[in-house]
């Protein structure tokens, strides 16, 4: 079976480093996509033909083309991508909260997004590919101080939602990974007290005490699979990571 190429965003490390290692294992080619450089040559280094990348703000929508076109030049073609990189910030109540820091958040969490994929549908039309949307359960509910990411994450799973109806033979998917041992998850410990409820903070650093936050392959494995192989009857919707309509993407 000839090797895929998929670009996989927020790449250097937790989650979206977790997705892009399970691709290289099973033998496909990655673009990865992250703002930290070394963390991203050292992947080259060790897997110098099936990996590429460009470190890059996808705040900045101009870079979206570039990476569509450096793509190309290195591997020929696009099957499939993760839209994986985000950011949580504010945490901040919405009376508090400034509205360039949503601008910013929106960026980065949504307008970015649509900008990488517009540019890669010409490919994705030619290969039938498939995009996997990193999406939360943040969502689908409501939690003081995270106006600005919950929002923008329901943003993201209707933009899903709408490239699925325009674009019938891309194949797409908005997951929500859980709680992942990630700097996301330490970031909502050491800086979401102040704006958030705090029975649910207490619940977030607790999780993270006792052990049960997920390793990031576990989630990770799910979202490879998908964008390698997601089915048409998952276009256009969302579920968590390990939700039953899933079961042939997840691990026996």
């Amino acid at each position: 079976m000839s090797s895929k190429v998929f670009i996989v965003t927020g790449a250097s490390r937790g989650l979206g480093l977790a997705v892009a290692q399970l691709l290289i294992q099973a033998s496909h080619k990655v673009f990865l996509v992250a703002r930290t450089e070394k963390d991203l040559e050292a992947m080259k280094a060790q897997h110098t033909s099936s990996v590429d990348f460009m470190a890059a703000d996808l705040a900045d929508l101009k870079v979206a083309p570039k990476i569509i076109d450096s793509t190309l030049n290195a591997f020929g073609k696009i099957d499939g991508i993760v839209v994986n990189h985000g950011v949580l910030s504010p945490i901040t109540r919405i009376f508090e909260s400034n509205a360039e820091d949503w601008r910013h958040a929106y960026d980065i969490n949504v307008f970015s997004a649509v900008a990488l994929i517009k540019e890669a549908i010409p490919e994705l039309r030619k290969s039938k590919g498939r995009v996997v949307f990193v999406s939360s359960g943040a969502a689908l509910g409501a939690y003081a101080g995270w106006g600005s990411y919950g929002t923008s994450k329901a943003a993201l799973n209707h933009l899903c939602a709408h490239l699925a109806v325009e674009e019938p033979s891309i194949t797409s998917v908005a997951i929500s990974p859980g709680k992942v041992d990630t700097d996301m998850q330490k970031q909502i410990r050491d800086d979401g007290k102040a704006g958030m409820a705090p029975d649910i903070h207490a619940s977030f650093v607790d999780e993270h005490e006792t052990g049960k936050l997920l390793d990031p392959r576990k989630p990770g494995g799910v979202i490879a699979k998908l964008v390698d192989g997601a089915t048409g009857d998952l276009n256009g919707k969302y579920f968590r990571w390990n939700a039953t309509e899933l079961a042939s993407f997840q691990e026996s």
